[in-house]
């Protein structure tokens, strides 16, 4: 039995084992047929994608243009707009030498070809090898991270196409460069790409670069010119070699080595061609600037630029573009710039206009003279020193802002010295004067008062302030308030500074506000959108101790100032250090730059000065002077009409006391010469009155006079009289007389702002005088004096003969009775003799009130006697 059994088990055993092994077979085919599944599917989508793929490009390809023979050969112009939609400017007609492939380098040919295209004469249009490595850049990175165009390519999208980075776009190019190569031969293509392609501004072709950046036939240049020319396509602004020499010289540099990798020039051509500076054969500037000039150059560069950094290849699909130019203005500053206010013939000036209320550059001077792509220094020049107009954006600016400083926040100008090192801060007048309001330190430009405020501000939070205009400012030193700073244009500045005309509003400065392209698509590209940087409380408080600048008699800009205009602005001179002084051996007192930026409520402008080569100094005050000088003429003409800054509620005045800490109310004794009406944001206000000073002496009363009455022999005397605050009810005024050169009486005492003076005497001199007191202060005297005419006697008038006194003589008379003053007498002749005293006889002797006599005369009432 046991036997069966364990029999029974094996055979069991073995079943099961039989059905695992099935189990497991019926796995592995299902594991392989699903394997097979999936690749078939996949197949079957690559087909179905291939498929839809092959009928997209075919669908675009239809829809594609027709090569026309005009447009492969000449550039398509794109219009310039201005700020009306005139136009001003089309590119592509003015600079272009057409050169024939027959009179086309050899050398030149090889080094455009190991940069661009090195199988251009391979392929039929399209260059898969590179292809392949783009779609993996592509796939990688996101479509667009890399580009695989041949030179057959480029010459169809400056043609034809968009410079737009779409499926469309790239198949519609393939298709066009494939129908271009059965067209035409290779040689006629490279001829095209040749003359049409951008080289820099409104230079198109090689030709024509050859010409402007050297000054040669192209079969005179030497191997580093041909490399230098056959790297600009790719970048052509950014790759110029008059505005960026260093970006130039790196990218000739990868074209040699491209050259001698593809087997065209020796590594020691290389070396060679290296080693010779990209500006040493570059057109000397000077013949540069006298270049034919067209209207608005400066500001046609600063768009080609712009767009430069959109796409380098723009400016060759016919494009327009709308622009932010103002002509009325644009014309003004060519005038200025190219004017007689230059000190000398040498000088040069950079000048930007923006509008503060959007940021639009509406306006350009570029240089004395400009000519196509010369140095910009409106746009170009950001490695010259602003100097003191840091001062509102890295001290003043950042501590009205994060410190709540009012104007009258008390400085004390002394001399300091950097606190990474034993340099002594030194002011540009050589003087430290003391005490100051943080207004007046701005005014006067004073340096230690920045740098001190800058120490309280924090480096990182002024670095913080300046960077929300857009600088990019990496790092703010103690030294940077006082223009030790680069990478500040004058079109950046002048962004800035609009700020504080803006109400702390600001937008990056842009030159474009829209683009259209050929099949009418619209793209605002570098239209830049208002943002707050700043709280308007402090864009006025800056706002108005700027004004200072130009209209107090200290201030550092008063040469800028407009009579009937509100401005504001700041001044600023950059200087040499030490070690330039002993390399270019310069005078006392040298500097290389001087700087001016202002704003009215419409246009804020930043104007640079200076002479081409730093090591050519400017020495004078009527250098330093000309920004100043333009920027009246600019604005006399642009903000005629412009309104007033108006004081926002964030905003209070209060009149306080200089010196004290923490500032204080200016008491009733505190004296003029420290009270200062300053603004402070609201809510920081000082409320304590100082109680520095006591009342020690009150002021003289005010316009005293006397007028004489001589119907009444009176004077009545007045004054005027404005009381110390805190003793207003305690003012009383001592009156006091002096006749001729007698002395002085006490006349009266009173509160009142006038006194009547009775019985003056003809023929004598009264001298009056007012004192003011009160709790025993006593102020000066005010004194009037006034002299009185003595009358002149009356003569007796005759009387006519009657018939009663034929002779006219005295009456006789010897009556008792008394005299009537008419000579009647009673007596029995006839009396006379005694006449009225009265000045009037129709009136009558016996006046309403009896009156003093007069003093110094006899008595007018006499008795009469009887005759004898």
């Amino acid at each position: 039995m046991e036997l069966v059994a364990n029999e029974q088990r094996s055979r069991q055993q073995r079943r099961l084992e039989q059905q695992k092994a099935k189990q497991k077979g019926k796995k592995k085919v299902a594991k392989g047929g699903m394997v097979k599944k999936i690749f078939l599917a996949l197949v079957a989508i690559g087909l179905i994608g291939l498929l839809s793929g092959l009928g997209l490009f075919v669908y675009y390809a239809s829809s594609a243009p027709e090569l026309d023979e005009a447009s492969l050969k000449d550039p398509i112009s794109s219009t310039f707009l201005d700020k009306n939609g005139e136009p001003f400017y089309k590119s592509g007609t003015e600079n272009r030498i057409y050169v024939n492939y027959t009179d086309i380098p050899q050398q030149m040919e090889d080094a455009i070809l190991a940069t661009e295209d090195v199988r251009f004469y391979d392929h039929m249009g399209m260059d898969f090898l590179r292809l392949g490595s783009a779609v993996l850049a592509n796939v990688t990175q996101g479509f667009g991270a890399q580009g695989a165009s041949t030179i057959t390519q480029q010459v169809v999208k400056n043609s034809f196409l968009q410079n737009e980075k779409t499926l469309k776009r790239k198949a519609q190019e393939a298709w066009l460069a494939f129908q271009l190569e059965r067209q035409y031969e290779k040689e006629e293509i490279f001829e095209m790409y040749f003359n049409k392609i951008l080289m820099s501004g409104r230079n198109y072709g090689f030709g024509t670069a050859s010409e402007y950046f050297y000054g040669k036939e192209l079969n005179e240049l030497e191997l580093h010119e041909m490399a230098m020319l056959a790297g600009i396509p790719q970048s052509p602004n950014n790759y110029n070699p008059f505005t960026n020499p260093e970006l130039a010289e790196k990218r000739r540099n990868t074209v040699l080595h491209l050259m001698e990798m593809h087997g065209k020039i020796t590594a020691e051509e290389e070396e060679a061609a290296k080693a010779v500076p990209v500006t040493e054969t570059l057109i000397p500037e000077e013949e540069r600037q006298a270049s034919s000039v067209t209207r608005y150059e400066a500001f046609i560069d600063i768009v080609e630029s712009e767009l430069n950094k959109i796409d380098p290849s723009l400016l060759s699909e016919g494009i327009t573009v709308h622009t932010t130019l103002d002509p009325g203005i644009q014309s003004k500053v060519e005038n200025v710039i190219n004017s007689g206010l230059y000190a000398t013939e040498k000088q040069q000036a950079g000048i930007a206009v923006v509008d503060p209320k959007s940021g639009a550059l509406v306006a350009a001077g570029g240089a004395r003279n400009y000519s196509n792509r010369g140095w910009n220094y409106a746009y170009d020049n950001k490695d010259r020193q602003p100097g003191s107009t840091m001062k509102p954006l890295l001290a003043y600016g950042p501590a009205v802002e994060n410190l709540n400083w009012s104007t009258g926040h008390t400085v004390v100008d002394e001399e300091i010295t950097y606190s990474n090192s034993d340099q002594v801060v030194r002011n540009f007048s050589g003087r430290y004067l003391g005490v100051m309001t943080m207004r007046e330190a701005l005014y006067r430009s004073q340096n230690t008062p920045a740098v001190k405020t800058l120490q309280e501000v924090g480096l990182s939070n002024s670095r913080d302030f300046i960077n929300r205009f857009g600088f990019n400012v990496e790092n703010v030193y103690e030294s940077s308030v006082l223009g030790g700073i680069e990478g500040i244009s004058p079109i950046m500045l002048a962004g800035a500074y609009g700020a504080f005309a803006n109400g702390g509003y600001h937008a990056e400065p842009f030159a474009i506000n829209k683009i259209v392209y050929r099949d009418g698509q619209t793209e605002d590209v570098l239209k830049n959108e208002l943002e707050p940087v700043m709280k308007d409380s402090t864009a006025y408080m800056v706002t108005d101790m700027l004004r200072d600048v130009l209209e107090n008699e200290n201030g550092t800009g008063r040469t800028a100032a407009v009579p009937g205009i509100d401005l504001a602005g700041k001044t600023g001179t950059s200087n040499y250090s030490e070690d330039e002084y002993a390399k270019y051996d310069l005078p006392s007192g040298a500097f290389p730059d001087t700087w001016f930026a202002g704003y009215s409520t419409d246009y804020s402008v930043a104007i640079w000065s200076g002479n081409a080569k730093r090591s050519e100094p400017m020495t004078s005050s009527e250098e330093r002077r000309v920004p100043q000088l333009m920027f009246k003429e600019i604005m006399s003409t642009i903000s005629a009409n412009a309104g007033t800054f108006s004081r926002p509620n964030s905003v209070v005045e209060a009149t306080i006391e200089v010196g004290t800490s923490p500032l204080q109310l200016a008491s009733a004794y505190t004296p003029n010469n420290l009270k200062r009406t300053e603004l402070f944001v609201r809510g920081s206000e000082p409320t304590a009155v100082s109680e520095e000073f006591e009342l020690t002496e009150l002021p003289a009363p005010t316009g005293l006079s006397a007028d004489y009455d001589e119907s009444s022999a009176s004077a009545t005397l007045s004054w005027g009289y404005e009381a110390p605050e805190g003793v207003e009810d305690e003012i009383e005024f001592t009156v006091t007389a002096r006749v001729n050169d007698g002395g002085s009486q006490e006349l009266d005492t009173t509160t009142q702002l006038g006194l009547i003076v009775q019985d003056l005497q003809p023929g004598n001199t009264y001298t009056f005088s007012v004192v003011a007191s009160a709790d025993g202060i006593t102020s000066s005297p005010a004194t009037v004096s006034i002299t009185i005419a003595q009358e002149e006697e009356e003569e007796p008038v005759e009387e006519e003969p009657t018939e009663e006194n034929p002779e006219n003589q005295p009456g006789q008379g010897n009556g008792n009775g008394g005299s009537n003053g008419n000579g009647n007498g009673n007596g029995d002749g006839e009396s006379g003799g005694s006449e009225d005293s009265t000045d009037n006889p129709d009136e009558s002797t016996e006046p309403d009130e009896p009156t003093e006599p007069d003093p110094g005369s006899e008595d007018s009432d006499t008795d009469s006697t009887d005759g004898q």
